[in-house]
């Protein structure tokens, strides 16, 4: 896929393609960047919400920025408008992965396509699992460090525990403020690009559609 990718972006213009390249060459080693921390977070116990969101940015924001940037620069837009649109697609792809944390633990596994739940079990450094660390009472933190560091446990047994932890702490709520709060700066940023609100309505569709998945 990643050939096939290089082989697409060789076909633009002639005359643009550096700008477009130099955009699809940072962005190609950032998710690499993003999916190495992914993969050194699983063993560790520290990792900070900052790190986590950064993380996040590399491995999944980058991606969709890459795409309406690169579709910018070959529309003509001029280096700010290339740039607001990077940060919205930057912006609204955090606000995506931070839902995805969300409907893994709160989500319709019908609508989700997959059982809920799978970042419980396996421990994974997920936004929620940092703050419910960081926000748990010592009572709340000894009932999660019990549930992370059992190896055999019943996995709806785990997945129903850990969720009321959340429950108790209030994670979804602080969740779903910090997507809010991404969702919002994307639609500041693509604010900014200076064409009629009439050819943004796609823009402004798109990042209403991704943000109500379980609808």
């Amino acid at each position: 896929m990643l050939l096939q990718a290089f082989e697409r972006v060789e076909q633009c213009d002639p005359a643009l393609l550096p700008q477009v390249f130099d955009v699809f060459l940072e962005t190609t080693l950032e998710i690499g960047e993003g999916q190495q921390l992914d993969v050194e977070f699983e063993k560790r116990n520290d990792v900070t919400e900052d790190e986590y969101i950064e993380m996040i940015r590399l491995k999944t924001s980058v991606l969709l920025a890459c795409a309406v940037k690169m579709g910018a620069i070959l529309a003509g837009a001029s280096q700010e408008d290339a740039n607001a649109l990077y940060k919205f697609g930057e912006q609204i792809g955090l606000a995506f992965q931070l839902q995805d944390d969300l409907l893994d633990v709160y989500g319709d596994p019908k609508v989700f396509g997959k059982n809920i739940g799978g970042d419980i079990t396996s421990n994974k450094k997920t936004y929620m699992l940092i703050n419910a660390i960081n926000l748990a009472n010592d009572e709340q933190r000894r009932e999660l460090s019990r549930w992370i560091n059992t190896e055999t446990f019943n996995r709806n047994e785990k997945v129903q525990a850990v969720t009321a932890l959340y429950d108790e702490i209030g994670i979804r709520q602080l969740c779903e403020q910090k997507m809010d709060f991404y969702y919002e700066k994307a639609l500041q940023y693509l604010q900014k690009v200076s064409v009629s609100e009439e050819r943004k309505t796609e823009l402004h569709a798109y990042a209403a559609a991704m943000m109500k998945r379980q609808s």
